[in-house]
């Protein structure tokens, strides 16, 4: 795929994500809609997969660590060939494989269940000790939310990481500043985020996550440097595309109304 198409394959990406949250009535959109441009860049450029054989042993890792915006993650799949568009409609339906949160299933590609905020980081963590144990040549990717920071587990994963030079990990910070109840900067300050992630000795990207050269640049270099891990801060707007959402907490876990879903999706077309 051309860098060119990313752009509007994107922008589908995100008429999945409201008409799916829209059609089951629940659902996380605005992390979703934010994430939309990394996830598209790693599924369609980054990683090493193959859609026919979700359990290929050599296969990156990828863990969604905040579970909860995994419309998003469905929607790539579903584009790059796990499974039919068409089953995107069955979001968080009775026996639908597409739950409401991440819950590991190879057949569709999604890697891990997802638990409290913090466990995916975990889980990556092991994920890359495993193939540095092994001598295996798969890297593991991660993204985690701002509202994770929150959670003591992220600052041990971080001294885990650098002790044992976990260097094929990357993990991508899902940096909105927003988060169920308000402005992450509100809930608990985290400023000066590149100081303190630096101070864990990771190596420190930050980017503009909606920029996909910026996005390619970042995750070429995170596979150059040697001896510990990657962190590559990714400042997204919540909510992307549809502009009563952006920027705003209400729609963090919010489903539309017919009138929104309406407005959501005009707004979005304007760009195909």
């Amino acid at each position: 795929m051309d860098k060119m198409d990313l752009p509007q394959l994107a922008n589908r990406i995100r008429q999945h994500v409201v008409n799916m949250v829209y059609k089951a009535k629940s659902g996380h959109m605005g992390g979703a809609l934010g994430i939309t441009d990394v996830l598209t860049y790693l599924y369609f450029k980054e990683l090493k997969i193959d859609p026919k054989r979700g359990d290929w042993s050599e296969r990156d890792r990828f863990v969604l660590s905040p579970g909860h915006v995994v419309p998003g993650l469905y929607a790539v799949l579903a584009e790059r060939g796990f499974f039919p568009v068409a089953e995107l409609d069955t979001l968080r339906a009775n026996n639908s494989r597409l739950k409401g949160h991440t819950f590991r299933n190879l057949d569709i590609g999604v890697e891990t269940t997802g638990g409290s905020l913090g466990q995916g980081f975990s889980l990556a963590l092991g994920m890359a000790m495993n193939a540095k144990i092994k001598d295996l040549d798969y890297r593991t990717y991660c993204i985690i939310s701002d509202g994770e920071l929150n959670e003591g587990q992220i600052w041990e994963g971080l001294m885990f990481g650098y002790k044992h030079e976990l260097d094929n990990l990357c993990v991508i910070l899902d940096r909105n500043h927003i988060q169920l109840s308000d402005q992450t900067e509100i809930i608990m300050p985290t400023e000066p985020i590149v100081d303190k992630l630096k101070a864990f000795n990771w190596q420190v990207l930050e980017i503009d996550g909606h920029d996909f050269g910026q996005i390619g640049f970042a995750l070429s270099k995170s596979k150059i440097i040697k001896g510990r891990p990657t962190i590559i801060i990714a400042n997204v707007t919540a909510g992307r595309g549809v502009s009563f959402m952006e920027n705003n907490s209400a729609w963090h876990g919010k489903a539309p109304n017919d009138v929104e879903f309406k407005l959501a999706i005009q707004e979005l077309k304007i760009y195909e």
